[in-house]
């Protein structure tokens, strides 16, 4: 029997339901900031980047796995699937526990983020959950490490609950990627670094290459290039990776197993159009992923990564910026591009 080639996306993991203020500023400790704006919408890097490739691409398969409540949470996220053309049979539902969810926070004054969730249901989103084998997409795009308690423990033979699943979908014929929280470098260590050796991809920011790497890739809130481009070397050394890419807002660099290096700086989105960087990394990294689907040359997919990353930034929500990548592209190139 001849199996059909394999086409889409697979997202996995986080689901939470975004509470999205956009604050006057961020205070400190027992200070006062005024709520500007606020808006309900879906989060997490199963979400995300779910959504952001269907605004892509329309045509595109996307199917997710995950895990909500029972409750007016998850209805709603299911409804966000529903809207977009998801494929969400797999999105379990487990009554003992509410819905993810998280407070996310954008500074007016610097456009800066900040989050504060509750992991709830997510904590017991296991490998089982994972039927790959009734998947048909081309990509599995895994997300968070260290917010879901069963897939961040051991489970079979040694291996934690992420390599589980890489393991699982690699034996089938998936490419994988995994997409990571700025959480501590230790937890980054203990959940990742045993993934290392089962990812085809990984598609960072600056931070957590150097919490993997183990090099200080940012200092003083300055991002360090050489740093990056070393770390991501380190990584591809420590993994079965064929591309590493590091991203931070001026800049990304792609490094791949037979030594090709490639940069793009970021476009130069006008300051008056940009409202909040929630969920900026996971565009970046739809535009990423979408490009290494079709077979774009990496330059080109760097250049829709930064392209719908600088979409994403006009809205407080993490997708409801995002557009076709015709016209991404097209947006980005009358921005022009950083220098």
């Amino acid at each position: 029997m001849i199996m059909p080639a394999r086409r889409g996306i697979v997202t996995g993991g986080t689901w939470c339901v975004d509470n999205n203020r956009v604050i006057s500023f961020w205070p400190e400790e027992d200070g006062i900031a005024e709520i500007l704006s606020q808006e309900l919408a879906g989060g997490g890097s199963g979400c995300n980047l779910a959504v952001d490739i269907r605004h892509l691409d329309p045509t595109m398969p996307v199917e997710t796995i995950a895990i909500v409540g029972d409750d007016e949470g998850g209805r709603f996220l299911r409804g966000i699937a529903e809207e977009a053309g998801i494929d969400h049979r797999q999105m379990h539902v487990d009554g003992s526990l509410p819905t993810q969810f998280t407070d996310a926070y954008a500074s007016a004054t610097t456009h800066r983020r900040t989050h504060i969730f509750s992991k709830a249901v997510a904590a017991a989103l296991t490998p089982d959950h994972f039927d790959l084998k009734a998947t048909t997409g081309r990509i599995l795009h895994l997300g968070l490490p260290g917010f879901h308690k069963q897939l961040d423990s051991v489970w079979t033979d040694g291996d934690n609950g992420w390599v589980t699943v890489l393991k699982k979908a690699r034996s089938l014929g998936l490419k994988t990627n995994i997409e990571l929280a700025s959480l501590e470098a230790r937890v980054l260590s203990d959940t990742v670094m045993p993934c290392l050796g089962h990812l085809d991809y990984v598609v960072v920011n600056d931070t957590e290459i150097g919490a993997l790497a183990g090099l200080p890739t940012v200092s003083h809130g300055v991002t360090d290039a050489g740093l990056c481009e070393a770390a991501a070397r380190k990584v591809l050394e420590g993994g079965a990776m064929e591309l590493v890419v590091v991203h931070w807002p001026k800049l990304a660099i792609a490094v791949t197993r037979d030594g090709t290096v490639a940069r793009k700086t970021s476009c130069a989105i006008p300051a008056d159009l940009v409202v909040g960087a929630n969920g900026a990394g996971d565009a970046f990294a739809a535009g990423m992923i979408y490009g290494l689907h079709e077979g774009w040359p990496l330059e080109k997919s760097l250049a829709l990564a930064h392209a719908t990353a600088a979409c994403s930034l006009r809205s407080v929500t993490t997708s409801g910026a995002v557009v076709g990548w015709q016209e991404t592209l097209k947006l980005a190139d009358g921005w022009g591009w950083r220098t």
